[in-house]
């Protein structure tokens, strides 16, 4: 086995055990793996569109012992194509109000008609919001209309702009401008070997030391073909927490302006 060293340190190769999604070197599942490249093409990357071809792929790996046999229920996906999921369930939590906010890439996998009726913003409404000095700006009215932001998923780039403070979309202004007294809670979501590298726990710590809440990671079979951690939690998990936290927030509030227990009885 070849070794080589960087920094200094010794590094062997260690070959990938099957399930770590090895390479196909007699191109068995090659013509299913183009036909899911050439759907992802034909909708420009919109992966909700091609389930049914990646289903066909990651089958012929597993049926030619490619990638670990799993159950499809036990199969992760793409986090945020489980958005529509979360707000559906969001809405249906007592006198909910919902807004998204999602990076231009998030829409790659899914429809703003998936979430009905629900406002879904992107970087363009915040300069299309904002012509003159002295108008509005979203993302410091966003901080002010909700009470609890969550991002779901958030992923190794996101997090590590927050980590250390960048403002670079309407996502992350938000998260920049939050009044820091209200719930912010966050659901990592990335392959296997990203949130096992050495920085995520120290961006993931860096939020957590403010007072947001992690929801954390869970461990599955990934689309991608590797298991392990980092699959988002289960949307169930994340509406308890989120239930919780706003429950709590909502009678933080009533307490602190001194409003009447009918008040907070109806709020739950």
């Amino acid at each position: 086995m070849s070794s080589y060293k960087f920094a200094q340190k010794p590094f062997n190769f260690v070959p990938p055990d099957k399930g770590s999604f090895p390479l196909d070197h007699d191109g068995v599942c090659k013509d299913l793996m183009m036909k899911y490249m050439d759907c992802l093409a034909a909708y420009k990357r919109e992966n909700s569109k091609c389930r049914e071809e990646i289903k066909n792929y990651l089958d012929c790996r597993m049926n030619n012992e490619l990638m670990t046999r799993e159950s499809w229920k036990n199969l992760g996906s793409v986090a945020a194509l489980k958005i529509p999921l979360l707000v559906n369930k969001l809405l249906e939590i007592k006198k909910v109000n919902i807004k998204i906010v999602t990076t231009r890439h998030a829409l790659h996998f899914f429809k703003k008609k998936d979430v009905g009726n629900v406002d879904v913003l992107t970087d363009d409404n915040e300069w299309k919001s904002w012509k003159n000095r002295g108008d509005p700006v979203l993302h410091i009215e966003l901080t002010k209309w909700a009470d609890l932001f969550v991002i779901a998923p958030l992923d190794a780039n996101t997090l590590g702009k927050l980590a250390n403070g960048l403002c670079d979309n309407l996502l992350t202004c938000v998260a920049r401008a939050w009044n820091m007294n209200k719930p912010f809670l966050f659901c990592p979501a990335m392959n296997t070997r990203m949130y096992e590298h050495p920085i995520t726990s120290k961006q993931i710590s860096t939020l957590t030391s403010w007072g947001y809440i992690e929801i954390p990671v869970v461990s599955k079979m990934l689309v991608c073909g590797d298991k392990g951690l980092g699959a988002m939690a289960e949307v169930d998990t994340i509406i308890q927490l989120l239930g919780g936290a706003l429950s709590l927030f909502r009678m933080h509030y009533a307490v602190s302006v001194g409003l009447t227990e009918d008040w907070m009885r109806n709020q739950s």
